[in-house]
């Protein structure tokens, strides 16, 4: 049995530099070209010193020029000093340009920090198909540089730069103690559209003062795998509208600040620190539906009693991405059949005759049978603003989840155009 920690988690906080050794900032530079000079969109995040990293990246077979140098570029090398991250141009589908001003936003944001162009990561988010303004990104990253902090209100700002039609900033500090020490891990992310499982149209970067071995563990260096495990669990766990987009990215930068070392020769650290590091990263998942384009409902669709985690894990997806399950949902209509529906044309082989179905506990079948009367009781759990399904195929023991929306008419009328 994993051991367990007494977890202090804070949604909602200033950002990342409540973490020692990180330093962070923004500016408003107007990449939309909307001669808007006072919506931030662009943020550096940087690390005192060079800090242990790994990201984990959209699985959609095109990948945004950030995120391609990104993964090159942690393949090179495990130690990063900065970020660079900017919203309002996606800097996708741009071609060899995109590629080349990719690696210009390094250049100039390490010429400003003080650090190798081999050491920055660059993330973009916003429309896809347009080269980015390098001239304004240029300016953005000089004044963001000379700005650079660990006060609340650079955090916050760094935070709201990062942001597109997002409606809030979504941030979260998680602080774990145990024997050896503490471990400070803080997150800040983006995403409300264009979310759907394998990650979204969503940026995450996560701090943390401890250090982190960067020893290959079967190929795969540790960090990267703690990191990837969280992101399975989580923002890979979620769906608002069902689109993957090409610049999915969750960066992660430890630079070992307060002292404890996370290894395999030290396992209460690392379970300490992995701990930590779920806690935010479920935390900034939540955020994340639950800010979904025009959405009213946020579910959890939970999948267990199957054969194993590749059945209930279809099943999740195929429930939590039915349009019309999503619709009925909007609709406050506890429309069971849509989800049994939806659940058999996963194709896993589930049997009927077995499921258990319950919203918020609430019986709505039982071994395939309806249980009628609680029919008022349905509804008015799905009127609700967040609720839970659970479906139990009675196969097996393995189970997943997934954390779903609704689609609303508000979010057609917000998608029509750009």
């Amino acid at each position: 049995m994993e051991k367990t920690f007494d977890i202090t988690v804070r949604e909602d906080v200033s950002g990342l530099g409540l973490v020692k050794g990180f330093k962070v900032g923004a500016a408003a530079c107007d990449i939309r070209n909307k001669d808007d000079f006072t919506r931030l969109d662009l943020a550096l995040v940087v690390s005192e010193t060079p800090a242990d990293a790994a990201g984990v990246f959209t699985t959609n077979d095109v990948k945004a020029s950030p995120v391609l140098l990104d993964m090159s570029r942690l393949e090179a090398s495990p130690k990063m000093r900065a970020i660079v991250a900017n919203s309002g141009n996606a800097n996708a589908c741009t071609g060899t340009r995109g590629d080349s001003d990719a690696d210009k936003m390094c250049e100039l944001a390490a010429a400003a920090v003080g650090a190798r162009k081999e050491e920055v990561l660059v993330c973009s988010t916003g429309r896809i198909g347009e080269f980015m303004p390098m001239e304004k990104v240029a300016k953005g990253i000089e004044a963001a540089a000379v700005s650079l902090s660990n006060s609340d209100e650079n955090s916050i700002a760094a935070s709201r730069a990062i942001m597109t039609s997002d409606t809030r900033p979504k941030t979260v500090l998680a602080s774990v103690e145990f024997g050896g020490g503490k471990i400070n891990v803080a997150g800040m992310a983006k995403g409300a559209g264009m979310i759907e499982p394998n990650m979204a149209t969503m940026l995450a970067f996560i701090v943390s003062d401890a250090a982190v071995e960067q020893k290959l563990l079967k190929k795969l260096q540790l960090l990267k795998k703690l990191l990837k495990e969280c992101a399975d669990k989580t923002f890979n766990r979620m769906t608002v509208d069902g689109d993957m987009s090409t610049n999915d990215t969750v960066l992660c930068l430890c630079n070992g600040a307060g002292g404890v070392e996370v290894s395999e020769s030290n396992p209460e650290a690392l379970a300490a620190f992995k701990a930590a590091l779920l806690e935010v990263s479920r935390a900034l998942a939540r955020k994340i539906v639950g800010d979904g384009e025009k959405i009213t409902k946020v579910v959890e669709v939970k999948v267990k009693g199957a054969r194993d985690s590749v059945q209930a894990e279809k099943i999740c997806r195929a429930i939590g991405n039915s349009l019309l399950v999503k619709s009925s949902w909007f609709g406050e209509d506890p429309n069971w059949g849509r989800l049994t529906d939806a659940a058999g044309y996963a194709r896993t082989g589930l049997e009927y005759y077995k499921i258990d179905l319950d919203y918020d506990g609430v019986a709505v079948l039982v071994k395939g049978q309806p249980v009628a009367e609680n029919k008022p009781l349905w509804k008015k759990i799905v009127s609700q603003k967040t609720f839970t399904i659970n479906m139990n195929l009675n196969l097996g023991d393995a189970e997943e989840s997934i954390l779903a929306a609704d689609l609303t008419e508000g979010y057609v009328n917000f998608n029509k155009g750009e």
